[in-house]
């Protein structure tokens, strides 16, 4: 019978080639802990129970394996990659944006080693890092200015502080909205140091209630995207051509948080920045990781008089971004002007995804389910653009809905989520649905092969 006497030195356990690989990947110093922790656990262990733990046949054994799960939890990180089956194209909770290859490898290039972020090549002297992606995002929206902070919450924060602190800014009551997170518009408002105006009611706002509302304190007209909120009914808003035409005649800019970073028209009724701009608006502020398809960013565009002011803000250098923010972004951005970006950014790849293109991987992956045991069906179902872009939207899709006998649809999703590479699915009337719109032609073999039990 095993008794805590035999269980070996821990100069004994350093010996074993296992525990040599451990330390030749973790080092002497963090295994040495852990064997030691190991050791105290298999003790306590073999006196509360007289057996070893996890079935293993040895006081060694038991302990190696112990300093082995302690490790690999240690240094595996808590951030890890995840297979996204559930259909929620820029999903929040996942990251949002998966990046362009485009993107990763400029990451790569840029990451390895200098680069000029704030250097001057023409000539020879220090640069400011914040005139990086201005000319890619001028030329796809017609911008005069833009520059680039590290979120659309940082964006919308510097724009009121550095355009309106201290002074008023008009608001439509409808348009006070919190999104994910729990970021309130009123919050950011107040943190930035302006007065919030409210005008119009929740459902009615005119035109002539912005201009009743002005006055010599003043400093900005804001119009803020009402993410997943919608109100339906007796409503009225004005149109934006109407809004910059009133801030026109009342000698105040005019500001629109659009958040979901569609640059161009084309996705449904979702506002663009290009149009926003040619309406007039003075400055327009989007996410970079949302319909962008590029890495977490704020991006303000508008004219070189709104612009120039948030670039030497002082909050600039505390909302500024890295060269790898910034090489992703440029690589995305690329994409998007080379006319390229349906094929090569995922996102929009993924919201350009016919219903027949869907239904024909989702049979492929059905197939290849069903000769590993898997009891599946195709139902129709819808995909979501997510991430508070284009509320309401719709993408008709395939769903590939499993079933495996000796599990609940609660157990199963939640087994896939334990999986070594994870993969995060839904449930659809009882049945765990992977929906392939979210799925790369990579991860289609890769589920199979996690899913082969």
């Amino acid at each position: 019978m095993i008794s805590v006497r035999d269980i070996p030195s821990l100069d004994v356990c350093r010996q074993r080639d296992d525990v040599r690989a451990l330390a030749a990947a973790c080092g002497d110093e963090a295994t040495m802990a852990a064997l030691r922790r190991a050791a105290d656990e298999v003790r306590v262990h073999l006196r509360r129970t007289g057996a070893l733990p996890g079935g293993a046949t040895t006081p060694g054994d038991a302990i190696a394996r112990h300093a082995a799960a302690a490790l690999a939890a240690q240094f595996g990180g808590s951030l890890r990659p995840v297979i996204n089956a559930t259909g929620v194209i820029i999903h929040t909770n996942l990251g949002r944006a998966p990046l362009p290859a485009a993107a990763v490898q400029r990451i790569a290039q840029v990451a390895a080693g200098y680069c000029n972020l704030e250097y001057d090549l023409a000539r020879g002297g220090r640069g400011s890092r914040s005139v990086h992606a201005e000319s890619l995002l001028t030329a796809l929206t017609g911008a005069e200015a833009a520059v680039v902070v590290n979120n659309n919450a940082a964006a919308t924060l510097l724009m009121l502080a550095a355009l309106a602190r201290g002074r008023e800014v008009l608001i439509s009551r409808g348009e006070l909205v919190e999104i994910g997170g729990g970021f309130r518009v009123p919050d950011i408002m107040a943190q930035s140091g302006c007065v919030l105006r409210e005008v119009g009611t929740t459902n009615r706002t005119r035109v002539s209630d912005y201009a009743a509302a002005a006055g010599p304190r003043t400093a900005l007209i804001l119009r803020v995207h009402p993410s997943n909120f919608r109100i339906e009914g007796f409503t009225e808003r004005p149109t934006l051509a109407a809004l910059v035409d009133a801030g026109r005649r009342l000698g105040i800019p005019v500001a629109e948080d659009l958040g979901s970073g569609e640059l161009l028209p084309g996705l449904g009724d979702e506002p663009s920045v290009a149009a926003s701009l040619a309406a007039g608006v003075d400055l327009v502020c989007v996410s970079g990781d949302k319909l962008l398809g590029g890495p977490q960013a704020g991006i303000l565009l508008g004219t070189r008089a709104v612009i120039d002011p948030l670039r030497q803000h002082p909050l600039m250098r505390a909302f500024r971004v890295d060269k790898l923010t910034y090489s992703a972004l440029e690589a995305t951005l690329i994409e998007h002007l080379a006319g390229r970006a349906r094929e090569t950014v995922p996102v929009r790849r993924m919201l350009a995804m016919a219903p027949e293109r869907l239904a024909q991987r989702a049979g492929q992956l059905a197939e290849s389910l069903a000769s590993c045991g898997w009891t599946v069906a195709l139902v129709p179902g819808s995909s979501a653009v997510g991430g508070g872009s284009a509320p309401g939207l719709e993408l008709p899709t395939t769903l590939v809905a499993l079933t495996r006998e000796g599990f609940t649809a609660d157990a199963l999703e939640s087994r896939l989520r334990t999986l070594a590479t994870p993969i995060v699915a839904r449930i659809v009337d009882d049945r765990v649905a992977l929906d392939t719109r979210t799925l790369s032609d990579d991860e289609l073999p890769r589920v199979v092969a996690l899913l082969t039990w």
